[in-house]
């Protein structure tokens, strides 16, 4: 806990939000808390400047929500990817405030709308398929208090589409592209800004796209030099990094 967290603390204490056990309970929560199931670390906000970031495939209601209440009693945002809806509605009982962002299966709750990004990040996808991955891109910038643009459905079978939009996304300070089949659409978008360009290959395409792995390898076979590459149907990571370049 920083000298920073630390002062916070003693101020809620004095201005009775807490009281001295309370504060005393919340120190020895940190830097994790661990709920049998899970150990919530409760020093990553510190540490990377977001909370913890809720995985919710593979576990279930339950934990999701009793991680999510966890992570929401620390206060902040609090987001929760590849959540189902059952999950919500177990995290709705808890937190009656959260919202579930069905395309991107996200759960997100909102308390700081604060605006830390430096400039714009756009997140644009190939076609409608590739929509559910960028989806995940776009909460994930927007939690992490981005200014956010989307342009859809632009990909290089009908490249006039994207021509026709590039002042959308010129004035861009990251670009996100979430491309399928072959994946060609990042190295178009990295050859016409000049900024970095994160890629995102997803799983669409026909059998030889391999389930993403023919977009992977493509993108990373990239002849822009402003292009770099996250794993496959990896939306949150392109988030989450291009909101760290944002901030720089």
């Amino acid at each position: 806990m920083n000298s920073e967290s630390l002062r916070k603390l003693f101020n809620e204490v004095r201005r009775g939000k807490l009281s001295p056990d309370e504060a005393v309970d919340r120190v020895r929560h940190l830097p994790f808390e661990d709920l049998g199931f899970a150990k919530v670390d409760h020093h990553r906000a510190i540490r990377n400047g977001m909370p913890e970031i809720i995985f919710g495939q593979g576990k279930t209601p339950e934990q999701v929500a009793g991680i999510f209440e966890r992570l929401a009693d620390h206060g902040g945002n609090v987001l929760a990817t590849r959540a189902t809806e059952k999950q919500f509605r177990a995290v709705q009982k808890i937190a009656a405030k959260a919202e579930f962002h069905a395309l991107a299966r996200a759960i997100v709750l909102r308390r700081d709308r604060k605006k830390y990004g430096k400039g714009t990040i756009t997140v644009i996808s190939a076609g409608t398929s590739d929509i559910p991955v960028a989806e995940e891109a776009v909460i994930t910038a927007d939690v992490m208090g981005n200014e956010v643009e989307h342009l859809y459905d632009v990909g290089v079978a009908g490249i006039h589409r994207l021509l026709a939009n590039r002042k959308a996304f010129a004035k861009a300070r990251v670009v996100i592209v979430c491309a399928g089949m072959e994946g060609a659409l990042p190295s178009v978008v990295g050859g016409m800004v000049g900024v970095p360009v994160i890629a995102v290959p997803t799983s669409i395409g026909y059998g030889a796209a391999f389930e993403g792995v023919a977009a992977l390898l493509g993108m990373m076979n990239s002849c822009a030099s402003n292009v770099s590459v996250v794993n496959i149907d990896n939306g949150f990571g392109a988030g989450y990094v291009a909101s760290l370049i944002n901030r720089l």
